[in-house]
């Protein structure tokens, strides 16, 4: 029995593995039920005191991937070899190494799970998932350069110099994907300026519908005619960008014209009825009707009101009304409404012209 323990396999006796062996599942059994015992304490504690940060850290450390607790009990119950300097070092490399990562998971972690938090308590709104879709990103980006970098400071790498290689290689990268950093940036502008939400019916140049998603990238929009329009943040925010949500109400200006036959006396009458007209309405303030002019063919009015409500649908619907309005009460008084007309006065000898049979026209005429 002895002979068999003393026995060596890659310089250590079997007796020595079986030991480390016992050591690794005794550390790997220790560093679970620690591991469970946390999660219960905190998620009593969480449940006595709700909090968003005791919810937060119970998840982060049940994201804890128990394979690292197995590969950190093995190196740890490999201390109890009797290895060389170099190996110990070695090992120590591979401890903190496997420490590291797991400590950037449950930050990386942390960081999803604030985000996603955030933007639920916010309904998704583009001004705070943009801007926590953003700063997730960064934050993981740090999270993991700390985490690599001391990882490599452990191992022996000038860091100094791994470093500045990194800026100028990330000043040509940056240069290859300047487009990408460009509506990159532009998204994080639109989470912080907040132009628009989702929601919102916006128009800027030629495009006009419905804002249905704002990425790190593009925006997507749905427009009045059905089809979705990807458009680039940075091209987005390059134009002015009309957001009709936001128009707590509506000024409209319209005009109308009557005939020149029509008399003074009525003519005076006619803006109290279009007052009349627009203050019959609901949601509806009226502003001024005046008599504008005198165009080429008409009697011209030039009338402003404003809509108390943004929706279009509403803003038609009042129009309609009035005009419907104007319409009867003008019939009412037997004013008729202007059209473009021309009247052409001949000299007698133009009519004398009109009036001769086509062949007696002279030649210059035909």
């Amino acid at each position: 029995m002895n002979s068999w323990l003393e026995y060596k396999f890659l310089s250590f006796t079997v007796n020595e593995w079986l030991y480390t062996l016992l050591i690794f599942i005794i550390t790997y059994a220790c560093m679970v039920l620690i591991w469970k015992f946390s999660i219960k304490r905190i998620s009593n504690f969480a449940l006595r005191n709700p909090t968003k940060l005791g919810d937060l850290i119970v998840e982060v450390m049940r994201s804890t991937n128990q394979l690292t607790f197995a590969l950190f009990s093995l190196l740890f119950a490999m201390h109890f070899l009797e290895l060389n300097a170099k190996w110990v070092t070695r090992l120590d490399y591979l401890s903190f190494l496997v420490i590291g990562i797991q400590i950037a998971r449950w930050l990386s972690k942390g960081i999803t799970l604030w985000a996603k938090a955030k933007t639920v308590a916010t309904d998704g709104t583009a001004e705070n998932a943009v801007l926590t879709t953003m700063l997730s990103w960064i934050f993981k980006t740090v999270v993991w350069s700390i985490a690599l970098l001391s990882i490599l400071a452990n191992t022996g790498v000038n860091i100094t110099a791994f470093v500045a290689s990194l800026g100028v290689g990330g000043v040509a990268v940056a240069l290859a994907v300047q487009n990408i950093l460009s509506d990159l940036f532009a998204s994080l502008a639109i989470g912080l300026d907040k132009p628009f939400v989702i929601g919102d019916f916006i128009i800027f140049g030629d495009v006009l519908g419905t804002v249905e998603r704002v990425g790190l990238k593009t925006t997507h929009i749905r427009s009045l005619s059905g089809e979705q329009i990807v458009c680039g943040n940075t091209e987005l925010l390059k134009n002015t960008i009309h957001n009709y949500k936001r128009m707590a109400e509506r000024r409209v200006v319209f005009e109308f014209r009557v005939t020149y036959g029509t008399k003074a006396d009525v003519v005076e009458k006619i803006p109290e009825i279009v007052k009349q007209a627009i203050t019959s309405q609901s949601e509806t303030r009226f502003d001024r009707a005046h008599f504008k002019g005198f165009g080429l063919s008409s009697l011209d009015f030039e009338v402003v009101y404003y809509v108390l409500d943004s929706s279009y649908n509403i803003y038609m619907d009042k129009q309609q009304a009035i005009n419907l309005y104007l319409m009867r009460e003008l019939e009412s008084m037997n004013v008729s409404f202007a059209f473009p007309t021309m009247t052409l006065n001949l000299s007698k000898n133009a009519e004398l012209k009109m009036r001769l049979p086509e062949g007696a026209l002279s030649p210059s005429l035909q």
